[in-house]
This record gives structure tokens, sequence and C-alpha cells, in this order.
């Protein structure tokens, strides 16, 4: 199968960080044999970007997603702090005006 280097140009990046799939890469091998433009196209790339730490990327994601889930957490007490805090501004305003009421009835009886 022939693949235009508009393609082949769309794939290098996901060839040079090995993340294409068994075919693609394939493809742009086979591509790359036979078109010096392409060639020239990866060789230029794969100068510009630094290699890259596989390690270290993957420590990242592990605290980008410790950082996610505790904000997630957080998230949650949050809610739940301010749930508690609004019944009991709630309690409050409700017993003021019970008192209030019963304030009211005796000054009205007397």
């Amino acid at each position: 199968m022939k693949i235009t280097c508009e393609i082949v140009k769309d794939l290098l990046p996901l060839y040079i960080d090995d993340l294409c799939s068994d075919d693609s890469k394939a493809a742009v091998e086979g591509h790359i044999a036979i078109c010096d433009e392409c060639k020239s196209e990866l060789q230029a790339m794969q100068l510009s970007i630094p290699a890259n730490n596989r390690e270290q990327n993957l420590n990242e994601a592990d605290v980008v997603k410790m950082l996610s889930k505790e904000w997630g957490e957080s998230k949650w007490k949050s809610l739940l702090k301010g749930i508690v805090c609004t019944l009991i501004v709630v309690a409050i305003i409700a017993l003021l005006l019970a008192l209030s009421a019963d304030f009211s009835f005796v000054v009205n009886r007397e």
C-alpha cells in the first residue's frame, strides 16, 4: 500500500515516540526507505526533539494522577463542609424564629 508524504508526516511524531501501531510503523519505514524528503523530515524531528526520559515521564504522570485524586477528595470534603455549615445556619435561623415567635406570643398575651 502506497501512502503519501502528508500521511507519513502526520505519523512521524507517533513513530518517533513509538506510539503508532506495527502496521503504521512498517508503512512509515517503507516510505522513508524510498522518500528522501520524508527521511530528512524524520531526521530533523529526531534532532529537534530531545530524547524523552520514559521513567521521568511516568513519574510525572504519577504525580498528576496523585494531584487529581487529592483534588477530587478535597472537592468532596469541601462539599460536605458546605452542606454542614448550611444546615447549621438554617437550624440557627429556625431556632431564632421559634424563639421570636414564642416571645411575640408572650408579649401579646400581656
